[in-house]
């Protein structure tokens, strides 16, 4: 829908204007959300986030993608990105908060965002205040998908794949009929080599490493939800609707 510029409205069929309409209509009524998900690989944020992106007529903020859009279109941020990129360094702070000033100025943000993948460092959650500020808005909530790293492991450890249909098991929570074969073909099955847990291990590592201090920064401001992202998707999608209300 959004790919649409206005100067072709005229071709979008009237169906999915007034569908358009109807959910813009729905979301005025809602209250704006800005905020912030944090959680390990296999916490479920990924599952949860177009849920509370639909719920609340947010949009999805993830500042990897934001920055390959912005080198893509040219922007003035995305040509100094690319040119940091190609200059091996990494793309600065004040540059990741401008590429997410741009974008919550868009209509599809207007009634707030969800931020995945950052702020990843106090000084960076510190320049997405100070930004935010500017223009009279503060982040509303920070979901931490809190999980115990064993059970972690048990969820990602376990996942095995059967590389040319990509139908995937679990050896506990959806187990194959005969262990390490594919059901439909009988063909072995594999695990891809970032499951394995000496490198969940190390991800995990890091990711409490670069993340408490950020966590704290937000808890000291008292927006600060733990989720018990241990427990089933339906209960979890609960439990985030309970902290937003």
């Amino acid at each position: 829908m959004a790919s649409n510029s206005p100067a072709n409205l005229e071709d979008v069929p009237s169906v999915d204007i007034m569908t358009e309409l109807l959910r813009r209509m729905k979301c005025s009524t809602k209250p704006d959300k800005r905020l912030i998900l944090i959680g390990p690989p296999g916490s479920g944020k990924g599952t949860q986030s177009p849920i509370i992106k639909d719920e609340y007529c947010l949009c999805h903020l993830a500042t990897g993608d934001m920055l390959r859009a912005a080198v893509a279109a040219k922007t003035p941020l995305g040509i100094k990105a690319k040119e940091a990129m190609e200059q091996g360094q990494l793309v600065s702070d004040d540059l990741v908060v401008g590429i997410i000033d741009e974008a919550v100025k868009k209509p599809s943000c207007q009634k707030g965002f969800i931020l995945d993948g950052f702020p990843r460092t106090v000084a960076q959650a510190q320049k997405l205040d100070e930004m935010l500020e500017k223009q009279g808005v503060k982040i509303d909530k920070v979901l931490n998908f809190a999980i115990d790293d064993a059970i972690l492991e048990e969820r990602i450890t376990g996942r095995w794949i059967h590389p040319s249909s990509g139908r995937s098991y679990h050896s506990k929570f959806a187990p194959p009929k005969v262990p390490g074969v594919d059901d439909v073909t009988g063909e072995p099955l594999i695990q891809r080599k970032d499951d394995t847990a000496a490198v969940l291990m190390s991800r995990l590592e890091a990711f409490h490493k670069q993340t408490e201090p950020v966590i704290d920064y937000y808890s000291k401001k008292g927006n600060v939800a733990n989720l018990h992202a241990e427990k089933p998707p339906k209960d979890v999608t609960a439990e985030v609707q309970k902290v937003l209300s």
